[in-house]
């Protein structure tokens, strides 16, 4: 019996009902466009309802229904709306109002427990929906991304991950393994399939008689390539990481200074999106290593101590400007544990472990990179933030007058006669000043603002 010209053309169905296509697919629709998919058939529904690689990736921050409105109480059309009135209502139980419904709405359709990957970047998530994603059994988020959040109060959002962590928690708890926070959310790129070019037959329609570009055909494949264009832009990886460049300061400086001890405490258990800073300083073993009298030991001086803090700089893979290297030893993927490196951006949608959120980009060079970061106070006096170059512990130690001329004026610069004082009487060669290396960005500093106002005009 022939079968070549009287077979059915694959269709939709047949290809999405390879998992391994539908596993590739599945994350670039957003959750309306999978729910209408699945409503179109039985076949469709019994397809998108029982496989877990169907929600297993969710990106709830492009969905209007999870903000919430800022419009007055009675207007209502939402189930959650109508719990506005009960007084007992708490203002986090009604901020929380929007993505609760949309959980309750997973939940019905048992498709809740397929989520690996919640995406809530820019939405309305206070700490309480925090708790209820990391610790209730109907979640089993395993990377969740908040970044710039709304009403997250972030204290208690530390009090849930450490009670999440603590010695006593039931075994294979929290399910949760990475966290995105401290970083800037992605731009949106999957709202933007609006066509940029108009299309001809619309109303806007204004095109110019005039060249082979105005013509129908010109204008429908501008489009199409424009089209093409986002959804490389989606697919493609980034071809660099921010932290493994000398991408210079990463995270606010206010937004973290709390948050040492909460990343100390979920060191194996959960992962960051930043990392605690390693440099010599926070450990006591090369304290004690400079005070036991050999003049050579812990960078030639006894380092004052300071206390854990999170690594908001990234200095690049090249290492200190004089010697090339770190004495902490850069972290390298694959080799370092996983809690010396942070959580990449953006948020992986093909799988939901640790190491590929980690996993940094490998250039044609296929070398992995080196990763290098500190926290600002490690970085005083021997970084320059205009070009990024630093000088490590081991090259490079502040002059004993400028110590003095610090200690003598107090931490603040900007004073009066602190320029003079602080480079020194005594012919000491500073590297760094006002946050400006003395060779070039300071001296261009200087030449660009003489005679124009400038800061040494």
């Amino acid at each position: 019996m022939e079968t070549g010209d009287s077979s059915l053309p694959v269709t939709l169905l047949d290809l999405l009902s390879n998992s391994l296509v539908l596993h590739q697919t599945a994350p670039y629709l957003s959750i309306a466009a999978t729910l209408n998919l699945g409503a179109t058939s039985k076949a469709f529904r019994s397809l998108i309802y029982n496989s877990p690689d169907t929600f297993r990736y969710a990106d709830l921050s492009l969905i209007k229904s999870a903000n919430v409105p800022y419009a007055p109480a009675d207007i209502g059309g939402i189930s959650w709306r109508s719990q506005r009135m009960d007084e007992a209502l708490t203002e986090d139980d009604f901020y929380c109002g929007p993505l609760r419904g949309i959980f309750s709405k997973l939940g019905r359709a048992r498709v809740l427990g397929f989520v690996h990957i919640l995406i809530l970047d820019g939405l309305t998530v206070p700490a309480d929906l925090v708790r209820e994603i990391v610790a209730e059994d109907r979640f089993n988020v395993r990377i969740l991304s908040i970044r710039e959040v709304k009403h997250l109060n972030e204290r208690k959002l530390r009090q849930v991950l450490e009670y999440a962590v603590r010695p006593t928690r039931a075994e294979g708890t929290p399910k949760l393994k990475g966290l995105y926070y401290f970083g800037p959310r992605d731009s949106p790129s999957k709202d933007s399939w609006a066509p940029r070019v108009p299309m001809p037959g619309r109303s806007n329609l204004k095109v110019s008689s005039a060249g082979v570009m105005g013509s129908e055909g010109a204008q429908i494949g501008a489009e199409w390539n424009q089209r093409s264009l986002e959804a490389l832009t989606t697919a493609v990886p980034a071809q660099s990481d921010e932290w493994y460049n000398s991408s210079g300061r990463m995270i606010k400086r206010a937004s973290c200074s709390e948050w040492a001890e909460t990343l100390r405490a979920c060191e194996g258990i959960i992962a960051f999106d930043a990392v605690l800073c390693r440099g010599p300083r926070h450990d006591p073993r090369a304290l004690l290593r400079g005070s036991s009298g050999n003049p050579e030991a812990a960078f030639g001086k006894v380092m004052s101590y300071l206390k854990p803090e999170v690594a908001s700089v990234a200095l690049g893979p090249v290492g200190c400007t004089s010697c090339g290297d770190a004495p902490e030893e850069p972290a390298i993927f694959g080799s370092a544990s996983a809690e010396k490196l942070p959580l990449l951006s953006p948020p992986p949608i093909h799988s939901s472990t640790i190491r590929s959120a980690q996993r940094p980009f490998i250039g044609q060079s296929c070398q992995i990179p080196k990763l290098i970061v500190r926290c600002e106070e490690c970085l005083q006096g021997r970084w320059c933030e205009r070009c990024n170059v630093w000088w490590c512990e081991n090259c490079y130690r502040e002059p004993a007058s400028r110590l003095r001329a610090m200690a003598e004026q107090g931490t603040d610069q900007s004073q009066p006669g602190a320029s003079e004082n602080a480079l020194g009487k005594s012919g000491e060669k500073i590297k760094v000043h006002l946050g400006l290396c003395v060779e070039h960005c300071l001296v261009g500093e200087m030449m660009s603002g003489a005679g124009s106002n400038g800061m040494w005009a």
